[in-house]
């Protein structure tokens, strides 16, 4: 995996989301934020979060579905169980992942950020092959961008996020979150 001069992962499966627009003038991408979605809750597999990040979810396939259906939402990158990656949103743009969020004082973090979900939930362990490919995606955008920090979705939205979860292993990750990376 590498990052294109258009901002899109070259190797990896691409579905293009509605939902996003363009960052501010002048603003550099900083930030990381994990999350993590299952669509239904808890259970993995399948095209919903697709549909969701597309605007094609039914509502009327799980109870669920009549509750989120309607959002407009995305992240950069989704990582599935196996730990294949779909981009959604080239990281030049601005996806919408965060919604109303603050890091350090910096509201707006969609603004400044990279959101990348993780197939998964509150309620279990992430897999080997989708700590694999985070890591290796990290590496990758912080030699593309100016990567200072990763943190959780639950970092920058206290009270309203709880993802990743506390089944996310912060050891497994090469970077600690909300740590500096090192030059």
């Amino acid at each position: 995996m590498i990052v294109g001069a258009d901002g899109w992962l070259e190797s990896v499966r691409r579905v293009l989301s509605p939902n996003f627009d363009q960052r501010p003038a002048g603003c550099s991408i900083e930030l990381i934020v994990l999350h993590n979605i299952s669509l239904p809750p808890g259970v993995y597999g399948g095209r919903y979060v697709e549909q969701l990040f597309t605007n094609s979810l039914n509502a009327s396939a799980h109870p669920y579905f009549a509750e989120i259906a309607q959002m407009r939402v995305s992240a950069h990158v989704f990582l599935n169980r196996d730990g294949h990656a779909t981009q959604f949103v080239s990281f030049d743009d601005r996806a919408w992942h965060a919604g109303a969020s603050v890091f350090e004082g910096r509201e707006g973090c969609n603004d400044f950020s990279i959101g990348v979900e993780l197939e998964g939930s509150d309620f279990d362990p992430f897999t080997d092959a989708q700590y694999a490919t985070l890591n290796a995606l990290i590496e990758i955008l912080r030699a593309a961008y100016p990567i200072k920090r990763l943190c959780g979705h639950s970092d920058i939205a206290p009270g309203r996020k709880t993802d990743p979860g506390p089944f996310f292993d912060w050891t497994r990750i090469s970077s600690q979150r909300t740590s500096p990376f090192s030059a």
